[in-house]
């Protein structure tokens, strides 16, 4: 659920329910971020992301926005807490999926979103371990990277340039027919 609240503060206010358990979760993001990175609402939540000072170009989508990092959010029937760091980085997902494993814990997973209950359902140490891993111009330099590689197809889709010999195209019988026409006047013309 995206909210309306301008500050943090505002925002934790409006969470009388897991208002405990975000709390926590930031406490952990914030004690291991790196300087560089910023806290503050974008996206209707928490977000923490790369200030226009260290990274002027922004966010592709919205230039307007800062580069985001990550975020925290209460959702309907959840809590999330969201790291982008993850979301294509083969090696650092790997390395926090076994990290993740050795405790024990179930992880509830998308491609960058760690969905919880509680905060007891989280690996605090392994989430602030990945967090400190990451340092803000690192995170640009994989950032600018990832966006200026040539993107990968889905396995067994043709380049279009490679497609096979197209089909006929399917006609209705008027337009057959007003084909047919077009042809005996032409054919008229000639003779």
């Amino acid at each position: 659920m995206q909210s309306k609240a301008a500050t943090v503060q505002q925002y934790l206010a409006s969470l009388p329910d897991c208002r405990e358990a975000i709390g926590k979760v930031r406490e952990v993001v914030l004690r291991h971020l790196d300087r560089e990175f910023e806290e503050g609402m974008h996206w209707g939540g928490i977000c923490y992301y790369v200030p226009h000072r260290v990274f002027p170009k922004g966010y592709r989508c919205d230039p307007q926005k800062p580069l985001p990092f990550g975020g925290l959010a209460s959702q309907k029937n959840y809590m999330s807490l969201y790291l982008m760091c993850l979301y294509g980085d083969v090696e650092s997902e790997r390395r926090f999926r076994t990290e993740w494993a050795k405790t024990g814990k179930k992880l509830d997973m998308g491609k960058c979103c760690i969905r919880f209950k509680r905060v007891e359902d989280l690996a605090l140490d392994v989430l602030g371990k990945t967090i400190a891993r990451i340092k803000a111009r690192e995170y640009v330099a994989k950032y600018q990277a990832a966006l200026a590689a040539p993107r990968a197809r889905p396995a067994g889709k043709p380049k279009s340039a490679a497609r096979a010999v197209t089909k006929p195209r399917r006609t209705t019988t008027a337009a057959r027919g007003a084909r047919a026409a077009a042809g005996r006047v032409a054919g008229a013309r000639k003779r």
